[in-house]
């Protein structure tokens, strides 16, 4: 079988949504901390030969404070295929995210202060 390629294209009403190409109906697993989810269901694209749709619905339980990461992949040849990561709860202070926020808040201003003070040495 040749490269699979799955591509997200939604998560809506808790189940994650994916198109999946490959030559040959494929077998995937989606795993949460080691462990794999019920339900996850690959079914043939009938608009599109090689195309198969993915869905993996979320459990509830899962899902609690912090991020929680879902790894697909495919069983036979144990290859990742994609990983979707959902974050709930309180903001995380060392989040990545929050980090760059904070930068691009204090980039601004120091470009506010520096477009100022240039304009008050021209004249």
């Amino acid at each position: 079988m040749t490269d699979m390629i799955l591509t997200k294209t939604r998560i809506r009403a808790g189940v994650w949504e994916g198109v999946l190409h490959a030559d040959a109906p494929p077998q995937i697993e989606v795993l949460h901390l080691e462990k794999p989810l019920a339900g996850v269901s690959v079914m043939p694209d009938n608009s599109a030969p090689g195309q198969f749709l993915v869905s993996v619905p979320v459990p509830a339980d899962l899902l609690s404070d912090g991020v929680q990461t879902f790894v697909i992949r495919d069983i036979a040849s144990g290859a990742r295929l994609d990983s979707f990561t959902i974050v709930t709860g309180a903001p995380l202070e060392d989040d990545i995210r929050a980090e760059i926020d904070l930068l691009r808040a204090e980039l601004d201003m120091l470009k506010k202060a520096f477009r100022r003070h240039c304009l008050e040495t021209m004249t």
